[in-house]
Parts: C-alpha cells; structure tokens; sequence
C-alpha cells in the first residue's frame, strides 16, 4: 500500500487508502450480515466453490436417500396388504379343518353333512373373493402374477431388491375346492382326505406368510439404516454450508467498529490537505 506525501494536494493517497479499507470493510461486513441473515456461510458460488460443489452433492444424496426411505415405506405397505390378505385366508382354512374334523365324525347325518358342505362352499368363494380383492395399483398381489418385482431401497441404481410372491392362494390354486373338500364331507374317510389338502393349504400359506414377514422385517431394517445415513450426511452438508452464528456475529461487531474508524479516517484524510494552506499565512 502506497503512502501519501501530505505536502502534496493534488493527489490524495491517504483518502484513497482509506476509501480502499473501507470498501473491503464494507463488503465484508455484507458478507457477514448475509449470512447472519440466510444462516447459510455459502450463499453464492464464489464463497467457497469447492465447497458449494461438495455440498450440493451432499444434498443430492441426502435427496436420493430421503426418496428411497419413502420406496421403503411404500414397499412395507404393500406387503402388509398381502400380509392382511393372506391371515384372513389362513382364518378361513383353521375354519374349514374344523369343519372337516367335525364331518370326520360317523356320528353325522346326511343333513348335518350337507349343512357343513354350504358353508364350506361360502368360505370358499370368500377365499377367491380375498385374492381377487387384495391388489395395490391395479396388481394383484395374492394370485401367483406379483412376481420378479424390483424394490429401490437406496440413493445408487444397485441398491435394488427383489421379491416375489409366486404362490397363487385362490381355492383352486391350494387345492380347496369341491372335489377334494366338499363332495367328500358326505364320508368320514373322505373327510379325513380332504382334511389333508387344507393342512396342505395351511401350510404353502404359512410358508408364503413366513417369506412376507421376513421381507418387511428385512425393509424395517433398511429404514433405520436409511434414517442414520440422511442424519450423518445432513451434519456433513451443514459443516460445509451452514454458518456458525455466533463467529459471524463478533465478526460483524468488529466490522462495523472498522467500518467507523475508517469512515472517520477518510473524513480526517480529506481535511488533511487543507493544512498546506498555513504555508500561505
């Protein structure tokens, strides 16, 4: 910095020197005042362009991951769908093999065995009515279609899950229907018989409900994991963009005492060639 000659009036370098420190205490105190304001320290590109670029890649993963917990979510909705679906249709099968060991009873009458063959053709058709009822966005879920289905569980195209309920649980597709049920309840031997098919039935739907329950217990696990990973990176973005209050708070303080003094020093400057003029006296 150049230091002025007071001798010499035609050229003020003192009140440039002091107009030059208060503009850069000017624009800095501007700076700080912005971010007491925005509570951003990064609030144009030109602040720190290493770290606004780090930070917006920062934001768009916490953005990835806070999507990717809702995919999570979604997912768990929809098992739970199935879930609901297929414990309703396991509640019919307990009902039907109670049925059956009733009817595998000699002690029964034609009319007794009827009764019971009505209403195991009503659970029945409920059973279908389930399937056909249980579906999320127009897919059937409980009809053996819902398969090869990919879950996004991450921010990356890799984090991906798939799952598949391959089993059709209609009446005809676990083997509950007239033949092998109803038409035999009219026998205690053909009741014992078709008292197996819905043990059987029982459990193909135990072990589909068992795969169902592992996957959401699985995907409640992945939405913890997901919940740290936004909070972790949301404290690595904030330690880049966010400004610490109370540091630009003294720092504006100090500034604007600068922004005084050298706005008195550049009124002291202005007045200072006018002593050249006691050489005229």
């Amino acid at each position: 910095m150049a230091l002025g000659d007071a001798a010499r009036i035609n050229t003020n370098i003192a009140a440039f020197n002091a107009l030059a420190a208060l503009k850069r205490v000017n624009l800095d105190l501007e700076k700080r005042q912005l971010r007491l304001a925005t509570g951003l320290r990064i609030n144009e590109v030109s602040d720190d362009p290493a770290g606004f670029v780090i930070s917006r890649r920062l934001d768009a993963r916490i953005r990835g991951l806070t999507t990717a917990l809702d995919n999570v979510g979604t997912t768990k909705n929809v098992l739970s769908i199935a879930e609901g679906g297929l414990l309703s249709i396991s509640d019919i099968l307990i009902s039907m093999k109670n049925k059956l060991i009733q009817a595998a009873n000699d002690t029964l009458g034609s009319a007794e065995r009827n009764a019971i063959r009505s209403e195991i053709v009503q659970l029945t058709a409920e059973i279908d009515d389930i399937v056909a009822e249980t579906n999320f966005n127009k897919n059937a879920l409980l009809d053996g279609t819902y398969t090869g289905k990919s879950f996004q569980t991450g921010e990356e195209n890799t984090n991906v899950l798939l799952f598949s309920i391959t089993s059709n649980s209609s009446a005809s597709g676990l083997g509950i229907d007239l033949q092998f049920v109803g038409d035999r309840l009219f026998t205690a031997t053909g009741a014992s018989f078709a008292q197996s098919k819905v043990d059987a039935a029982i459990d193909t739907l135990s072990d589909t409900l068992q795969n169902i329950g592992a996957i959401i217990g699985r995907l409640t696990v992945k939405e913890g994991t997901l919940r740290i990973a936004i909070t972790n990176t949301e404290a690595a973005k904030s330690r880049i963009l966010d400004a610490d209050i109370a540091r630009e708070q003294v720092e504006s303080t100090r500034l604007q005492i600068l922004q005084q003094t050298a706005t008195a020093q550049l009124a002291q400057a202005n007045i200072s060639p006018q002593n050249v003029l006691a050489l005229f006296q």
